[in-house]
């Protein structure tokens, strides 16, 4: 059976990874992902926090109820950050960081 400890390892990796890929990459697509991955590793702790909280026992599932909206929320995101940037891509020619310096066309 896994701990919490073990929940909350996991967590951290993907949240040091997808940091990690913020702070190094230069595609705005992979940075994207890396932040869709530190959204996900946030959820993970939240689910792993509420299902190691009994209470009279049984787990407590507000922190998972929250997590649901984040994840609604997370996809609505997605859908506005993906035409962000094809217009962003349509405009310049390019997904590379350093070439988007500009928010003027």
């Amino acid at each position: 059976m896994a701990t919490l400890n073990d929940y909350l390892l996991a967590s951290g990796l993907l949240f040091t990874i997808g940091f990690a890929g913020v702070l190094l990459r230069r595609n705005i697509i992979i940075i994207y992902m890396a932040l869709e991955l530190m959204l996900n590793a946030a959820n993970l702790s939240l689910v792993a926090f509420s299902r190691f909280h009994v209470q009279a026992g049984l787990p407590d599932y507000n922190a998972q109820v929250l997590v649901f909206f984040i994840i609604t929320v997370a996809a609505a995101e997605v859908a506005v950050g993906l035409a962000v940037i094809v217009a962003l891509y349509r405009a310049k020619q390019t997904t590379h960081i350093d070439d988007l310096n500009s928010l003027k066309f």
